[in-house]
């Protein structure tokens, strides 16, 4: 009987010393990895989601120049020009009440407008063409007339035109004065501010030994067409030196000097 618990104790006590040193040696072994699934592929980022240069991540952009503090000058705007209406040339016209006449040249300057201004003459007909404006009448007008009859037209296409006009060149029969009868070489003497009397007889050379010149005339047209008559005595002007018989002239005038009765 003793025996037998004297065996059943050994026995207890190996299996006690068995299980002691499996738990000791399962102590002293190192943890093992976690699982890894069966498919590496899941672990794989999608390459195209991630930037093809790393570096692009974290590069910095250049320090920009601050301007902090600092007065920024913006750079001075260029003057305005303003355009303005071209002096005279010399031999224009100056007189305000000068008519228009065929072979005239005239100046059409559009305010603002460069490029419908224009030096155009005066066609034979009687008319002018400038840009926008086509066949416009200019014989028998002055210069404001005219200025006035193209505003009317440019105002279809431009807003509150504003037209001045200057004759250039006068060459017209309306800007010419005639001398006739009794002086040196009868002609026309071309009109210019200022003229006189005086001026014309000495173009043409001057009065005949036959000439009636204080019986001389000045015919011309008044503003209402109606033709009037000036008497003049050239005679006393040009060999006494009377100034008050210097008359001042028009375009289009007349000088008659008649004959004497001898």
């Amino acid at each position: 009987m003793k025996s037998r618990l004297a065996l059943a104790a050994l026995a207890f006590l190996a299996l006690t010393c068995t299980a002691a040193g499996a738990a000791q040696q399962a102590s002293d072994q190192p943890s093992q990895p976690p699982a890894q699934p069966a498919n590496p592929a899941a672990q794989t980022a999608n390459p195209a989601a991630q930037p093809a240069n790393p570096a692009a991540q974290t590069a910095k952009p250049a320090a920009q120049p601050t301007l902090q503090g600092q007065k920024v000058q913006s750079a001075p705007a260029a003057p305005a020009v303003e355009q303005v209406p071209p002096a005279p040339p010399p031999g224009a016209v100056v007189n305000p009440n000068y008519v228009i006449g065929p072979g005239d040249t005239v100046q059409v300057f559009v305010w603002r407008n460069a490029e419908l201004s224009v030096t155009v003459p005066v066609r034979p007909d009687g008319k002018i063409s400038t840009p926008l404006v086509e066949d416009m009448v200019a014989v028998g007008k002055t210069s404001s007339q005219l200025a006035r009859d193209i505003e009317k037209v440019l105002a279809e296409y431009v807003r509150a035109p504003q037209v001045n006009i200057i004759v250039t060149n006068p060459v017209s029969t309306f800007s010419q004065v005639k001398v006739i009868g009794q002086v040196t070489n009868p002609q026309s003497v071309p009109y210019r501010e200022g003229l006189t009397a005086l001026d014309a007889i000495l173009a043409v050379g001057g009065l005949t030994q036959f000439a009636a010149g204080n019986r001389a005339k000045i015919v011309r047209k008044n503003e209402a067409g109606k033709t009037i008559e000036i008497k003049v005595k050239l005679e006393s002007l040009v060999k006494k030196g009377k100034m008050v018989e210097n008359k001042d002239l028009k375009p289009g005038d007349v000088i008659i000097v008649p004959e004497s009765f001898l």
